[in-house]
């Protein structure tokens, strides 16, 4: 059916014209909630914001920390860090940038961090004081020693000072929505799309396009057919169905990256009952780690590569791929057993199983719900007796980030090229600027001192045997159930090219003509 569908678009389409060399129209897989980018820590919102702003470092395609509004910086002692601004930097407003505007930055990401359902507060814990030294230099005092700082701040986007005092709320109405990057806003219509345009005075290299468009187009289907119809320039999450469709078209071309986003399950293992798991005996079976060891066993997860994904992802049994900092050698999925599951199961009191409903979504990830339908029919063969639910992620992440649900899915990027990065917001005990996107409420001494004992490591070496520590004690403990990592593919119209990142991001200055 899709293959037909697709072929009578073409045929219809016939020959279309090229998009103007000015104008890019890109088609994105998943919908931007919020303009703040200091708002809400996820992948669609972060990778719009870099299109539009810039932190004092960035992060280069393979999440290598590099200069940006910073041009260098160092520590003065083990809790002080200069930071040397890039001078005639100008916002896209025609303000100048200087050190003002990276102290009021710093500052509004509490106050930003209201109603976030993960906020940006982990990359600032730890900071005690930012100062202006003179417009051209910053000063970062940390409560203790913090070597991932510059890891950090390239998380956090730098505004103009006065945006400060303003809401999110304000920024999604258009207001303050300013930056130094390499487009400027024009318009977000919600659930539609986002318009940018050049910007003249960028301090890197010109961006090629004078205008840019990001439409949301969260359906596979229609985005694979907008390519090949020509009525999007190019798409991100080609499905892994289409693939072939894509390269024999004659109209378009592939280009694809391991990412370093984990697919992964989180379960309820904090509340004694829970909203959607019925056992016997009243209790929530997944406070039990045998439980969680039996469901993650049960789990083929080649199976959910091969024939799922069709080969697009990568199986783990941890949160950050190879040659990542923190990864840990010989750190391998349970293996896949369904007499195993069934024994732990039964050692655990629930040889006759039990009742659980999984919640995902159906539109964030590609093939998001096919993957979460058969993980259930998995756990159903082990004597789980599992009813899938899906919805759009638009509904499905806020009513999972209030813990409404008993087993979870979802997809985390190692948002600062180590693995601090999806350590702390998935296992750290979640708590005051710990754990934001710890969904089921784990928790380990074990893991947390590990793991904050490494935030403060300067030396490199002993830090990452401490972070390698945290992860496995968070995976020995089965915080969360790793599945795979995702192979992500971009189709562009021929005669584009584009120089794919590790996590993700769909970005407007890494697009050219040829």
């Amino acid at each position: 059916m899709r293959a037909k569908s697709i072929a009578a678009i073409l045929v219809l389409a016939g020959a279309v014209a090229s998009a103007s060399a000015a104008d890019l129209k890109v088609g994105l897989s998943a919908v931007v909630t919020s303009m703040d980018p200091q708002f809400y820590v996820i992948g669609p919102n972060s990778a719009m914001a870099r299109n539009i702003f810039d932190g004092l470092v960035n992060q280069d395609a393979n999440q290598r920390v590099q200069p940006a509004l910073a041009e260098s910086w160092r520590t003065v002692d083990d809790v002080t860090w200069e930071f040397k601004l890039r001078k005639g930097v100008k916002f896209h407003d025609g303000s100048e940038f200087d050190a003002a505007d990276v102290v009021a930055s710093l500052r509004r990401v509490p106050a930003a961090a209201v109603g976030s359902p993960s906020s940006f507060l982990l990359y600032v814990k730890g900071i005690k004081d930012v100062q202006a030294v003179d417009p051209a230099t910053v000063r970062i005092v940390t409560e203790g020693p913090l070597p991932l700082l510059a890891n950090n701040l390239s998380r956090i986007a730098i505004l103009p000072s006065e945006v400060e005092t303003f809401s999110s709320k304000t920024l999604d109405s258009g207001k303050g929505v300013i930056g130094t990057g390499p487009y400027k806003f024009v318009e977000w219509q919600p659930d539609s799309h986002v318009t940018l345009a050049r910007n003249e005075a960028y301090w890197g290299a010109k961006p090629e396009w004078a205008g840019v468009t990001f439409r949301f187009i969260t359906n596979a289907r229609t985005r694979v057919a907008s390519l090949l119809a020509g009525d999007v320039d190019m798409i991100e999450e080609v499905p892994s169905q289409d693939l072939g469709t894509v390269r024999t078209s004659g109209r378009a071309t592939l280009v694809n990256a391991v990412s370093n986003r984990v697919m992964y399950l989180h379960m309820d293992q904090f509340r004694a009952e829970s909203p959607f798991s019925a056992a016997a005996n009243g209790k929530n079976p997944m406070v039990d780690v045998r439980v969680r060891r039996a469901l993650s066993m049960a789990i083929n997860r080649e199976a959910l590569v091969d024939r799922i994904m069709e080969g697009e992802g990568i199986p783990t049994g941890q949160l950050v791929p190879e040659g990542y900092f923190g990864y840990v050698p010989g750190l391998k999925p349970v293996p896949f057993s369904v007499d195993g599951a069934k024994k732990l199961l039964a050692e655990a009191g629930y040889g006759d199983g039990f009742k659980l409903t999984f919640h995902a979504s159906n539109d964030r990830y590609p093939n998001d719900a096919k993957i979460a339908q058969a993980i259930g029919q998995m756990f159903t063969r082990i004597g789980v007796a599992t009813e899938v639910v899906t919805m759009p992620g638009a509904v499905y992440f806020p009513r999972a980030s209030k813990l409404e649900f008993s087993l979870i899915m979802g997809g985390a990027a190692v948002e600062t090229g180590e693995a601090s990065g999806v350590l702390g917001p998935l296992l750290a005990t979640f708590g005051p600027n710990k754990g934001a996107g710890n969904r089921g409420r784990y928790s380990s001494p074990a893991f947390d001192a590990a793991f904050d004992a490494a935030l403060k490591t300067v030396d490199d070496a002993k830090r990452e045997e401490l972070l390698q520590q945290a992860m496995r004690v968070g995976m020995e403990d089965v915080g969360v159930i790793p599945l795979f990592f995702m192979v992500k593919n971009w189709g562009l119209r021929n005669g584009l090219t584009m120089k794919a990142r590790t996590d993700g991001y769909t970005l407007a200055e890494l697009i050219a003509g040829r």
